[in-house]
């Protein structure tokens, strides 16, 4: 029964291990987008068919301000 158990363990922890060293290594080789650049609130296209438009722009209305 021990041994059993051993060789479920011993599987599971080398996966664990397998797993966490891929997310490790995911984190270092993915760039992160450049956002809030040039003045934008969000991430311009580069390269495309919607080359220049800004993705997941934020914009905040002021009560201060009137909107037409």
């Amino acid at each position: 029964m021990m041994q059993r158990m051993h060789a479920i363990l011993s599987r599971f922890s080398r996966s664990q291990a397998k797993q966490r060293r891929e997310r490790m290594i995911n984190n270092v080789l993915v760039k992160s987008v450049n956002t809030n650049a040039n003045g934008t609130s969000g991430y311009t296209v580069k390269n495309g068919p919607n080359k220049g438009k800004v993705l997941g722009h934020i914009t905040v209305k002021h009560p201060n301000k009137s909107y037409e």
